[in-house]
């Protein structure tokens, strides 16, 4: 249950209004989904734990949402022009893999929790679908660690001091509720193998409790990535990263050629608009008339 959290020039995209609009939803529908995550392990302890995997479903949908944001953010500020990856290798594996990661982690374990909540509803003929979901439960917690082992792995050349603090504040708190998540789908997973049960008795405490520390330090990093937002979208501004390798300088000079061209469709547009539209032209008078006329 972790996002991508950047500090990159590139993620600046589109009209300043309209990017600051998305960018805080983005960060305060990511809060809003970990206090949603928290509610369903929460209410796994309580007498009707099926809404605890209805407020999960809910979360992890939310988490994706989110992700694909971050995903199309980034390649948005690179016009998506993917042979850029080639000359910036940080672009490639932490703006472009970590979304995608993180967005693959939480449809496993959207899918682990479904199975779950369908064999719970049915009751019986979907015995099958528990083992599914004991491996998806697991599979999702670890490649949200892959993602969160590489989005702290950031090369800072040009940022200043107050940007990294906010990055490692983010990206901590993600790294240990990782953690947390992992180590409590294999110790569950570990423990369901010595015992026989069906529906939510496969959803052991150790799986639950673990589940509601990792999502207090979701929480914490959705909190300390709603500032950090906050100050990359201020008018000083921060000095953030740019594009490594001679991408950044690429992107320009790519940008410099296509300007021109934008430039001269809309004059020949506006040359086009301007020019006035032939009307019939007047019938020729006959040479009698005017003799007439003058007489």
């Amino acid at each position: 249950m972790v996002k991508l959290a950047s500090a990159r020039e590139s993620r600046m995209y589109g009209p300043r209004l309209a990017r600051n609009r998305f960018e805080y939803i983005n960060a305060g529908l990511y809060v809003f989904a970990t206090v949603v995550l928290l509610g369903g392990f929460v209410a796994e302890l309580s007498s009707e734990p099926r809404s605890g995997l209805v407020l999960l479903l809910i979360a992890l949908a939310l988490i994706m949402v989110v992700n694909v944001h971050d995903l199309i953010a980034h390649l948005a500020g690179i016009d998506y022009r993917f042979p850029l990856m080639e000359l910036d290798t940080q672009l490639g594996i932490v703006e472009f893999a970590v979304p995608i990661v993180q967005a693959l982690g939480s449809l496993l374990m959207f899918l682990g929790i479904l199975f779950l909540f369908i064999q719970e509803e049915k009751r019986y003929g979907y015995y099958k679908l528990e083992s599914h979901a004991l491996r998806l439960l697991t599979a999702g917690p670890i490649l949200w660690l892959v993602g969160s082992i590489h989005n702290s792995c950031q090369i800072y050349e040009r940022s200043d001091g107050h940007v990294q603090i906010l990055q490692a504040s983010v990206q901590i708190p993600f790294l240990m509720g990782s953690v947390l998540f992992t180590a409590g789908s294999i110790l569950n997973m570990r423990e369901q193998a010595s015992l026989v049960g069906h529906g939510l008795e496969l959803l052991g405490w150790n799986w639950i409790w673990l589940g509601i520390f990792g999502s207090l330090m979701f929480f914490i990093g959705g909190l300390a990535n709603v500032v950090k937002v906050f100050k990359m979208q201020q008018i000083d501004g921060l000095r953030l990263e740019k594009l490594r390798g001679g991408a950044q300088e690429r992107l320009i000079q790519e940008r410099e050629c296509q300007v021109p061209l934008i430039l001269e469709e809309q004059r020949r547009r506006i040359r086009k608009a301007e020019e006035p539209k032939a009307g019939p032209s007047p019938a020729p008078t006959p040479y009698k008339d005017v003799l007439i006329g003058q007489s």
